[in-house]
C-alpha cells in the first residue's frame, strides 16, 4: 500500500464520518407520480384506428358527442377494471345530469365503440372561472404546492388565469387522491382518466343509469346504520394511514351502493401533515358523520368524535 493510502485508511479509523445521516423526507399526496397517457400511439394503432373511423363514416356515430379523450388523457391506475372501454375508436355520449355543484356539474357519460363494448361514468366537470365560486379555497389550498411565483401570485390575487389554476389544481388533486386511495383498497370510485379540468369516474349506479343514493337519502335501520359506520370507519383509517382526510366529509359525499359505502367528492383532499390545520379538519370530518349516524341509532360510545379522531391520527402516525 502506498504512503498516502495507509494515511486515508488510517485517518478514516481515527476519524469516522459524524456527518448526520439525512432522513427520508414524508411523502405527500402530491408528490404522487400522476397516472399518465401510455404513450404514443404506434403507426399500426393508428392505421387500425383510422381504418375503423373510416368503417363508421366521417361522422360521430348517431348522437354521440365526441371521440373517446382516452388516448389523450391522464389514465387510471392499474389494474384497469374489466368494465373499462379503452379502445381509441370509441364515442361518448352524455346522457344527463347526476348533480349541479357551485364548483362542478356531473354527468353520466356513456362510452361505446360502434357495435361493440360500452361503459357508464360519470364525468365531472369543474367550472370555468367565470361561473365558480372560490370561497372555500384558502383553507384547503394550505400545502399545496405551485412551483412557478407568478402562478402562486395569480391564485392569491383571485385573477382569472389564478381562478382556471384553481379549477385544474382542484381536478388534479382529486384524480391523484382518488388514484392512490383506490391502488391501496379504499372504497372509491375508479378515477378513469383526467382530461384539463375533467374527471371521468367509474359511475356507480345500476345498468340503466340509475345513481346510487346518497347516505343522507336514506333512513336505514339501526343495525344498517351500524354496518355502514364500521364500513365508514374503516374508509377513513385508510385515508389516515396515507395521511389523508377527506376535507369536506359529510353523509351528502357518501354513496351506497350494494350495501357497500363509497366516498366521493375529494378535490378538497387536505394532508394530515403537509396543511397546519391538517388534524382540525379530520376531527371536523369525524364530528359531521358521527352526528348523523348518532341520529340513527349507532350508540354514542361508537361514534365519540374524540375517541374516533384520536384512532384516526394514530393511524396517520400523529397520536
Amino acid at each position: 500500500m502506498r504512503e498516502h493510502d495507509f494515511a486515508s485508511a488510517h485517518d478514516a479509523e481515527d476519524f469516522p464520518d459524524t456527518r448526520r445521516p439525512q432522513r427520508m423526507r414524508r411523502r405527500r399526496f402530491d408528490d404522487e407520480v400522476q397516472p399518465t397517457r401510455s404513450g404514443r400511439l404506434t403507426e399500426a394503432e393508428k392505421e387500425r384506428l383510422a381504418r375503423v373511423r373510416e368503417d363508421t363514416g366521417p361522422e360521430l356515430p348517431d348522437g354521440a358527442d365526441r371521440w373517446s379523450t382516452w388516448l389523450d388523457a391522464d389514465q387510471g391506475p392499474h389494474p384497469r377494471p374489466s368494465w373499462l372501454v379503452t379502445d381509441g375508436a370509441a364515442a361518448d355520449t352524455d346522457l344527463g345530469i347526476l348533480k349541479t355543484g357551485k364548483e362542478a356539474d356531473v354527468f353520466v357519460v356513456e362510452r361505446a365503440v360502434p357495435g361493440g363494448a360500452a361503459c357508464l361514468m360519470a364525468a365531472k366537470r369543474y367550472r370555468s372561472s367565470e361561473h365558480r365560486m372560490f370561497h372555500r379555497d384558502a383553507g384547503y389550498l394550505e400545502g399545496r404546492r405551485m412551483r412557478r411565483s407568478r402562478e402562486m401570485r395569480a391564485m392569491a390575487n383571485r385573477s382569472s388565469f389564478g381562478r382556471n389554476l384553481i379549477a385544474e389544481q382542484w381536478a388534479v388533486a382529486e384524480f391523484a387522491a382518488l388514484s392512490r386511495l383506490w391502488s391501496v383498497g379504499a372504497p372509491v370510485p375508479y378515477p378513469v382518466q383526467r382530461d384539463g379540468t375533467e374527471l371521468l369516474l367509474e359511475f356507480l349506479g345500476d345498468a340503466d343509469g340509475q345513481a346510487a343514493p346518497r347516505l343522507a337519502q336514506l333512513r336505514p335501520e339501526p343495525d344498517e346504520a351500524l354496518d355502514l359506520w364500521e364500513q365508514l370507519v374503516t374508509a377513513m383509517e385508510i385515508m389516515a394511514g396515507q395521511g389523508l382526510t377527506h376535507g369536506d366529509l359529510s353523509a351528502y359525499n357518501l354513496l351506497v351502493h350494494d350495501g357497500h359505502l363509497m366516498l366521493i367528492d375529494l378535490p378538497q383532499v387536505v394532508d394530515l401533515v403537509a396543511n397546519p390545520a391538517g388534524a382540525g379538519y379530520l376531527t371536523r370530518d369525524v364530528t359531521s358523520v358521527a352526528a348523523w349516524f348518532r341520529s340513527r341509532g349507532v350508540p354514542d360510545s361508537l361514534v365519540d368524535p374524540q375517541i374516533v379522531s384520536e384512532r384516526l391520527l394514530a393511524a396517520a402516525g400523529l397520536g
